[in-house]
């Protein structure tokens, strides 16, 4: 049985392949996202909230870069196709948090923020968003890179690895009750897969990436003796999964807000 695409699919197919063709600035495969979309810890009623975590799972994800420029002056550089979707979300309120520190407060302040909005004020859908940069940025990558670059050097000693990505298994479990102290939606988890599950979107700052990759250099924490722009593409390259790759945090923001979101830090 022959199928036919409808004519929206094929200008999308045609849009695709147009797109992919002008990849030759840098070496970057696009592949589906592996975020944890399976036992989320959405509450019921999150229709939006859940239909879009299914499309940021399957928006394409550029790993594989061999370097990467200072300024990202294509969409093809980073996720456009997840960041438009994050754009594109319409349920309100929606809330970006400006993150710049690891050490911070910042995931217990999500965690709050959608306890309250979610069954205080009755807005399943909330979508949180953390504009991650600074040192923050650091708990986005992967833990061999921060085992190859001794990621604690720019993170602190505080941070002997990375924590914040590792969820507490004593509480991962799926609950329906929220009001459990000790359960997924309470402060004895305040973990970026845990954040994940919920629905909230990790961005990486390619900004960040760079300054990252500029101070390696400097502190002479560079075994391969890359150059600045491989450094940055193999720190992009070891970005968890799930994150969306921004061309900058401080840029985006305003975006974010055009698009209807809260500013918060």
């Amino acid at each position: 049985m022959n199928v036919i695409p409808g004519r929206r699919g094929v200008l999308r197919t045609l849009a695709l392949t147009a797109a992919t063709s002008v990849i030759g600035l840098v070496s970057a495969r696009a592949e589906p996202a592996a975020a944890a979309v399976e036992s989320a810890l959405t509450p019921p009623g999150a229709t939006y909230l859940d239909a879009l975590k299914k499309r940021l799972a399957q928006a394409p994800r550029r790993r594989d870069f061999k370097t990467v420029p200072m300024i990202l002056n294509h969409q093809e550089q980073w996720d456009h196709e997840a960041l438009t979707e994050v754009f594109s979300y319409r349920p309100a309120p929606r809330q970006a948090w400006d993150n710049t520190n690891i050490g911070g407060p910042w995931l217990n302040l999500m965690r709050n923020a959608l306890n309250s909005q979610i069954w205080s004020f009755k807005h399943p859908d909330f979508l949180a968003v953390s504009v991650t940069h600074g040192t923050a940025q650091l708990a986005l990558y992967d833990q061999a890179i921060w085992d190859k670059y001794q990621l604690t050097r720019l993170a602190g000693d505080e941070f002997r690895t990375n924590t914040p990505i590792i969820e507490r298994k004593s509480v991962a479990a799926d609950s329906v009750d929220y009001e459990d102290p000790a359960g997924p939606f309470s402060g004895e988890d305040n973990s970026i897969p845990a954040l994940m599950r919920r629905g909230v979107v990790f961005m990486s700052c390619h900004n960040a990436i760079w300054e990252h990759a500029g101070a390696l250099i400097k502190f002479d924490i560079n075994p391969g003796k890359l150059s600045h722009a491989a450094l940055a593409a193999e720190l992009t390259n070891h970005l968890v999964d799930g994150v969306v790759l921004i061309p900058g945090a401080a840029g985006t923001l305003p975006e974010l807000q055009q698009a209807g979101f809260h500013y918060a830090t």
